[in-house]
């Protein structure tokens, strides 16, 4: 019984049980927005999908990978891998102002900056081009 006891605590100091935000409650799903990857490119029409508006979110899937998009103003965005740096899961929860790993609880800035652990390393970052209402980066 003590080794039940045991995974008990180690399980909350990683953040939580599993599909929980740090504050206990479930973070809210980010929308999936299909991207295209041609030419080590990844390209994403805007109209039409959550990102069409500033302040917005979503997982954009593309080929096998998992990328973290927010906007930040008009012609400008962040653009992270998906893949937590702590244990490889897919960040896939906003409560703004974080993206939230749903396996332990880590919170990312929408920057990638780690904001609450348990992960230690931010998020890697894609610099990112708008032209003709489609948004584009490279992998």
């Amino acid at each position: 019984m003590a080794s039940v006891l045991a995974v008990g605590a180690l399980a909350s100091a990683c953040g939580g049980d599993s599909g929980t935000s740090p504050s206990g409650g479930a973070a809210p799903q980010l929308s999936t927005i299909s991207g295209s990857l041609s030419g080590g490119r990844v390209s994403v029409t805007l109209a039409g999908t959550p990102l069409a508006t500033n302040g917005s979110a979503a997982l954009v899937q593309a080929g096998s990978s998992s990328y973290l998009v927010y906007r930040t103003g008009d012609q400008a965005f962040s653009v992270l891998t998906a893949i937590c740096t702590h244990e490889g899961c897919t960040v896939s929860g906003f409560q703004s102002p974080n993206f939230v790993c749903p396996c332990h609880g880590s919170n990312y800035s929408t920057s990638g900056a780690v904001t609450r652990g348990p992960a230690t390393r931010a998020l890697s970052s894609f610099p990112s081009q708008v032209a003709d209402g489609i948004l584009s980066w490279a992998v």
